[in-house]
């Protein structure tokens, strides 16, 4: 009998074990999705003809297999096409493509995008990562400055010999005063905590490597070389000057995959949540999936289970016979929501300043983040730099306001109506937009949009151990290993996840590895 394996989420991870099972085995996917569309996070929203991207997803990997992965699903553009908000850096295409494809003729095309997002600080722009430029140390001051350096010597001799926060963490990067002036109140508005609450792990993924000399590094290698592959080997992810980018946003890209998966035989249902897992001590037998179209509760039987569902969800739906210590250890692990404003307008008051060019004298900013401390706005996503074709009207200027929260809290209770009002002022307050010129609006909640490492975060390898235990079971993804991943590592865990299936390998260590281990991700090239 032909074996089928059960897939919790229909996001990257998701897609990407159906679409690899199916590739390289004879196992049929069958995809359980609890929302009414595909790609999680990556999807995007189409609202009158304008879409909106729900974070802002670059597409952007140093792994050749993922690049190659893409590209495949959506054949890259050709320079000469691409447009404004692009430098001039040539970029390699990648080994799988040897013809031109033109966004002006076909739809199903991956643009390559120029990246630029800054700091909006003091009503100034500051480049981000920060730049060595006379810029930035005009716009800081002469007193600010001095104490950026002095910090940063001080730290370089005597640094935090046992790091234990995240505050830490950036200290020992950066210094004590360039924290306290970039990283501090972005962060603590991202989190809703304090960074000397939050564990260091957060930042190890995010920034990495990052520190004042790479930046120098970095800022010297542009004055000779302007030749960048996509892949960007050498570059520190934070660093990277240009990315690709579907058309009509990422979950263009997700939503072709999932065409491909039911053309070959692979289902996926929507509106399906997962409400009751059954199990014996070593194998998961099967699901209760409801069904909330139909209004009806099914049992489903499988060889294999892959969940990128919540970890907290999934060990609620395992009772009752989970041990006491992981059912506490699932209860508290914590997630940050986020919630996205759409404001469509007929003009900002921010001007082009660079020496990009762009459409109607835009700024060239992919998104800003927002360091003023009056508003609780924490990034400005401008949808018309990441693809033209993300605007109905390219006249018009469509923006993403994205506000991190905890769902109940005041942010989250408010209505859309009262919200849209609330970000407009806020807008206004630091003098991007005048209401006047807002057209159109839309408010998009997302729930457990980031893990977060806090709550009972540090005891999390009791529930791995718990997990581990279960042959067919494998956690992939963002929220099903509880991991603050980038796209490309939520599907780098699928992969190995399949690759398991496909060897019979047991032990999971290789999915729990990436975006741990960063040699991991990048040897897979």
């Amino acid at each position: 009998m032909k074996k089928t394996a059960i897939i919790i989420g229909a996001g990257p991870a998701g897609l990407t074990a159906a679409y690899e099972l199916l590739k390289n085995t004879d196992i049929t996917p069958i995809i359980f999705e609890s929302s009414d569309s595909v790609g999680g996070l990556s999807r995007t929203i189409n609202y009158k003809g304008n879409r909106m991207d729900i974070g802002g997803h670059r597409f952007f990997s140093k792994s050749e297999i993922i690049n190659k992965w893409w590209t495949d699903i959506l054949p890259l553009q050709t320079k000469k096409n691409r447009g404004y908000n692009f430098t001039g850096q040539s970029a390699e295409l990648p080994d799988n493509q040897n013809f031109p494809v033109d966004p002006e003729q076909t739809d199903n095309v991956m643009l390559v995008r120029s990246r630029l997002s800054r700091i909006f600080f003091l009503k100034k722009f500051f480049d981000y990562p920060l730049s060595i430029k006379w810029r930035t140390f005009a716009n800081l001051g002469l007193s600010r400055t001095i104490k950026i350096i002095l910090s940063y010597l001080y730290i370089s001799l005597f640094p935090i010999k046992s790091v234990k926060t995240l505050e830490d963490f950036f200290i020992n990067h950066f210094g004590r005063e360039l924290y306290n002036t970039f990283f501090k109140d972005y962060t603590e508005k991202v989190w809703g905590l304090p960074c000397c609450k939050i564990r260091p792990d957060w930042g190890v993924q995010r920034v990495k490597g990052l520190s004042i000399w790479k930046l120098i590094k970095h800022a010297l290698q542009n004055l000779f070389v302007n030749n960048y592959s996509l892949t960007q080997k050498n570059i520190e992810t934070s660093l990277i000057e240009q990315f690709m980018y579907p058309k009509y946003g990422p979950g263009q890209l997700w939503e072709e995959v999932a065409a491909k998966i039911t053309q070959h035989g692979g289902i996926i249902k929507l509106r399906c949540p997962v409400k009751k897992l059954s199990w014996n001590s070593n194998k998961i037998n099967g699901v209760w999936i409801k069904n909330t179209i139909e209004h009806k509760t099914t049992f489903y039987s499988a060889d294999f289970f892959l969940s990128s569902m919540p970890i907290r969800d999934l060990i609620k739906a395992m009772p009752p016979a989970v041990p006491p210590i992981v059912t506490a250890v699932a209860a508290g692990l914590i997630y940050r929501d986020f919630i996205t404003v759409g404001l469509l307008c007929k003009k900002i008051k921010l001007k082009n300043k660079t020496k990009l060019k762009t459409r109607h004298g835009l700024i060239p900013d992919n998104w800003i983040y927002i360091q003023e401390k009056s508003v609780k706005l924490g990034r400005l996503q401008i949808f018309n730099n990441w693809s033209p074709y993300l605007v109905n009207d390219d006249t018009n200027i469509w923006l993403g306001l994205e506000y991190f929260c905890t769902e109940g809290d005041e942010l989250w209770s408010k209505t859309k109506t009262d919200f849209t009002t609330f970000a407009i002022k806020e807008l206004e307050k630091i003098a991007i937009v005048n209401s006047d010129d807002i057209l159109d609006s839309i408010v998009v909640k997302v729930p457990k949009a980031y893990p977060a490492y806090f709550g009972t975060y540090d005891k999390l390898p009791i529930i791995r151990e718990f997990i581990d235990k279960f042959n067919n079971l494998y956690l992939i993804g963002r929220n099903g290993m509880h991991r603050y991943n980038n796209m490309d590592h939520s599907m780098l865990t699928a992969m190995a996840a399949v690759k398991n299936i496909t060897h019979n390998i047991s032990d999971k260590t290789n999915i729990w590895s990436i975006n741990a281990d960063q040699c991991y991700q990048e040897d897979q090239s």
